[in-house]
C-alpha cells in the first residue's frame, strides 16, 4: 500500500491542485497585473505602472484611507469582545448546568444566516429603538459602528464558542485537580491553568475574527451601505461607515476612467493587509502556548 501510494501520490493531489490553480492562483496572477493596468474589460488592459496604488491613496472620491482606520478600529473592537464573551459563554457552559445542550445550539444558531439578512434584520431593529430618540443608524457615525459590532458579535459569538468548549474539554483534568489540591482559587485557576491550554483554540478564534473583521462586506451593506456621508470642501464625499471590502467594491462599479484599475489595485493591498495582519496575530499567540 505504501509504495502504490509513493508511486501514485500526483494522479491523487491532481485534482486538488487543478482546482485550485484555476479557481485561486490563475485569478490571484491575473488581478495583480490588472492592478498595474488601466481597464474597463479584461480585454483592454493598459500598463500604467504604479498609478492605480497612487490613486488609491491620493484620490479624495476614493476615501481608501478612511475605509482602512475605519475597518481596523472596527476588527479590534470586534474581535476583543466575540472572544472575551464566546470564551465566557463556553465557560459556562462546560460547567454542566442544566439545558447547556439547547443554549449551544440556540447560541450557534445565528452563525447560519447569511450575513444579508443579518443586516436587514437588525437594521430594522436598530431603527426601532433609535426613532424613539427621532434619528436613525443611517444618520449618525457612531451609531453605524456600533451596530456593525453588535451585528458581528451576535453572528460570531456561538462559532467561537464551539471552538472554545473543545479547546476546555481538552484541559487536563490532572492539572486542575493539582491546582486544587495546592489551593489556587477559580480565579488562579483560569488564568495559569486554563486560559495556557486554551491558548490553541484562542489562536484559531483571533485569527478567524480579525480576518472576519477586516473582510466583512455583506452586512455592511445591507446594515448601512457605508452612509452616513459627509462632503468635503473639494464636493467629494466620504462614506464614513464604509469598511475596505465595500469601499473597493463601490470604487470598481464608479465611473471614472481609472475606477477599475484602483479598485485592483485597492483589493491587492487589501489581500497583503488581511495575510499581514492574520501572520502577525498567528505568531503572536502561538508564541503562547503550551507544549503538552
Amino acid at each position: 500500500m505504501e509504495k502504490a501510494l509513493k508511486k501514485w501520490w500526483p494522479l491523487f493531489i491532481l485534482p486538488t491542485m487543478a482546482a485550485f490553480t484555476i479557481g485561486f492562483l490563475i485569478p490571484f496572477v491575473w488581478g495583480l497585473y490588472l492592478s498595474f493596468c488601466e481597464f474597463t474589460t479584461v480585454n483592454d488592459a493598459v500598463w500604467v505602472g504604479l498609478n492605480n496604488y497612487v490613486l488609491a491613496f491620493t484620490d479624495p472620491s476614493s476615501y481608501f484611507t478612511h475605509s482602512l482606520w475605519y475597518t481596523a478600529l472596527f476588527s479590534v473592537v470586534s474581535t476583543v469582545i466575540i472572544n472575551v464573551l464566546g470564551l465566557t459563554v463556553a465557560i459556562l457552559l462546560v460547567r454542566g448546568i442544566r439545558g447547556t445542550n439547547i443554549f449551544r445550539t440556540v447560541f450557534f444558531m445565528p452563525n447560519l444566516i447569511g450575513g444579508i439578512v443579518l443586516g436587514y434584520i437588525w437594521s430594522m431593529i436598530f431603527d426601532g429603538i433609535l426613532s424613539k430618540m427621532n434619528t436613525s443608524i443611517l444618520l449618525e457615525t457612531k451609531y453605524g459602528f456600533w451596530g456593525l459590532v453588535i451585528l458581528l458579535c451576535w453572528q460570531q459569538i456561538g462559532y467561537m464558542m464551539i471552538i472554545y468548549i473543545a479547546g476546555l474539554q481538552a484541559v487536563p483534568e490532572d492539572m486542575l485537580e493539582a491546582a486544587r489540591i495546592d489551593g489556587a482559587t477559580k480565579w488562579q485557576t483560569l488564568w495559569k491553568v486554563t486560559i495556557p491550554n486554551v491558548m490553541p483554540s484562542i489562536t484559531i478564534c483571533m485569527f478567524l475574527t480579525l480576518t472576519n473583521g477586516f473582510k466583512l462586506y455583506d452586512q455592511n451593506l445591507a446594515l448601512t451601505d457605508g452612509l452616513p456621508f459627509i462632503i468635503n470642501p473639494d464636493g467629494s464625499t466620504i462614506k464614513t461607515t464604509e469598511m475596505l471590502a465595500l469601499n473597493i467594491v463601490s470604487t470598481f462599479n464608479g465611473s471614472g476612467l481609472h475606477s477599475r484599475g484602483t479598485a485592483q489595485a485597492k483589493a491587492v493591498l487589501f489581500f497583503i493587509l488581511v495575510a499581514a495582519m492574520g501572520l502577525i496575530q498567528l505568531r503572536a499567540t502561538r508564541s503562547k502556548e503550551v507544549q503538552q
